[in-house]
C-alpha cells in the first residue's frame, strides 16, 4: 500500500480566505532555551534567568521573544512557503502572552491577498499567522508575503487581492505581560545602566560585536524551529539552484541581529512588536554579521508607566563592520553588504518609575 508524502502547495492552490492549521504541536522545553543561547550566545537578563524575571514579577524567565517568533513561523513553511522563491516582507507583528517552559505552541494561517507576477511563473501570497498556547491565548500574529513558484505556468492568474497593511503597530495595540513591573530594576545585572529616558529619536549604535555564520549551526537553528525549507538543508538539489548553495534562513539572521544588540540595547526586555522586516540579501554560511540599530521613535506607556517602548530599526550586514556605514540607507536602496532591515518596538524600563 503507498501512503501519500505531504503535497508541497505552489501559488494556483493557495485562495484568498483559506485557513491553514499547520503541524506540529510544539510543547517548548529548558532544552529549547539552552539550545536558542548556544546558537546565538543572547544574553538578555529577562529571558537568562528565573531569579531576574521573578523580581520583575514574571513566574519565571520567558523564552526569547525571537525564538517564539522562530517556532510560530517554522510551523507556517511547509504550508506557505516550501515552494517560495523569497520571503518578501513582515508587517503588524505583535506578541501577546509569554510564553513558558511547559507551554505548548501551535499556528494558524488565513490566505489574505494573491497576486500573480506579469511574468505568470510565480506569484505572491499574503497570510496572517496566529501563535497560540494550550489554552487558546494568543503569543504572536504577524502578517508577511512570500514569493511562491507556480506548479503550472498556464493557469489561470486568481483575481489581484493585495491586503492593506498597516505601516505600524500603535503603543496602545503592546501587550505588557501581566504583573511585570521593573520596581527594583538591577541595570548591574542586566549589563546596562541606560534606561528609556537616555534614548532619543535618531540616535544611531554601533553594536561593534560579530558572529561569522557556521553551516552546522544554521542548519541546527532551522531544524530546531522545525522549518523543513530545502533551500537551508538540501545542498544536492541547491548546487543546481539560484545560488549553488544553500540558504541561511532569514529567522537565524533576525535573531543573531536580535543577540548582537544587546551591546547598546541591553535593558531592551521585551520585543513588543515588528512593524516591518526585510532580508535585503542572501546570507551564506562563512559570512560575518554585524549590526546597527537606529532609535526612530520613544513613546511613553500610561497604561504600563514602569515602561517605555522604543521603536527601533536593526540594520544586519555581512563582512563589513557597521562603522563603516554613512548609515543613511535610502528608501528601496541598500549597500550590498546589507542583509536585513528589520523595524520593531522593544520595552525598555523607565528610570523615573525606579525612583533613581
Amino acid at each position: 500500500m503507498a501512503f501519500p508524502t505531504h503535497p508541497d502547495n505552489f501559488f494556483e492552490h493557495f485562495r484568498v480566505g483559506q485557513v491553514l492549521e499547520h503541524a506540529t504541536p510544539r510543547t517548548v522545553t529548558a532544552g529549547d532555551t539552552a539550545l536558542y543561547t548556544a546558537l546565538y550566545g543572547t544574553r538578555f537578563a529577562l529571558h537568562s534567568s528565573d531569579d531576574f524575571a521573578r523580581s520583575l514579577g514574571l513566574p519565571q524567565a520567558p523564552l526569547d521573544d525571537l525564538l517564539v517568533f522562530n517556532l510560530v513561523f517554522g510551523k507556517t513553511v511547509a504550508d506557505i512557503s516550501l515552494n517560495a522563491i523569497a520571503n518578501l516582507g513582515y508587517a503588524a507583528g505583535r506578541f501577546g502572552q509569554p510564553v513558558y517552559c511547559g507551554d505548548t505552541l501551535r499556528t494558524v494561517s488565513t490566505v489574505t491577498g494573491l497576486r500573480q507576477n506579469k511574468e505568470g511563473q510565480t506569484g505572491v501570497v499574503y497570510v496572517h499567522s496566529r501563535g497560540l498556547n494550550q489554552r487558546g491565548e494568543l503569543v504572536l500574529e504577524y502578517n508577511r508575503w512570500v514569493m511562491v513558484r507556480k506548479r503550472d505556468a498556464t493557469a489561470p492568474a486568481p483575481h489581484p487581492v493585495v491586503p492593506e497593511l498597516p505601516s505600524t503597530v500603535p503603543a496602545t495595540d503592546l501587550a505588557i505581560p501581566a504583573g511585570l513591573h521593573s520596581r527594583g530594576y538591577d541595570t548591574t545585572l542586566a549589563g546596562s545602566p541606560h534606561l528609556w529616558e537616555d534614548y532619543q529619536p535618531g540616535e544611531r549604535i554601533d553594536h561593534v560585536d560579530a558572529m561569522t555564520v557556521e553551516e552546522a549551526d544554521h542548519m541546527l537553528a532551522t531544524r530546531l524551529y522545525q522549518n523543513p525549507a530545502r533551500v537551508h538543508f538540501n545542498q544536492h538539489a541547491e548546487r543546481g539552484g539560484r545560488f549553488g548553495r544553500r540558504l541561511v534562513y532569514g529567522g537565524h539572521i533576525i535573531s543573531l541581529a536580535r543577540a548582537l544588540s544587546f551591546n547598546g540595547l541591553a535593558n531592551a526586555l521585551r520585543v513588543a512588536a515588528i512593524h516591518g522586516g526585510r532580508h535585503v540579501g542572501p546570507t551564506f554560511a562563512g559570512d560575518t554579521i554585524y549590526a546597527w540599530s537606529e532609535v526612530l521613535d520613544k513613546t511613553p506607556l500610561p497604561a504600563a508607566p514602569d515602561f517605555g517602548a522604543l521603536r527601533i530599526r536593526t540594520v544586519a550586514a555581512k563582512d563589513r563592520p557597521c562603522a563603516d556605514f554613512p548609515y543613511q540607507v535610502a528608501e528601496g536602496t541598500y549597500e550590498p553588504a546589507i542583509v536585513l532591515d528589520f523595524d520593531y518596538t522593544v520595552l525598555m524600563p523607565r528610570r523615573e518609575s525606579r525612583g533613581a
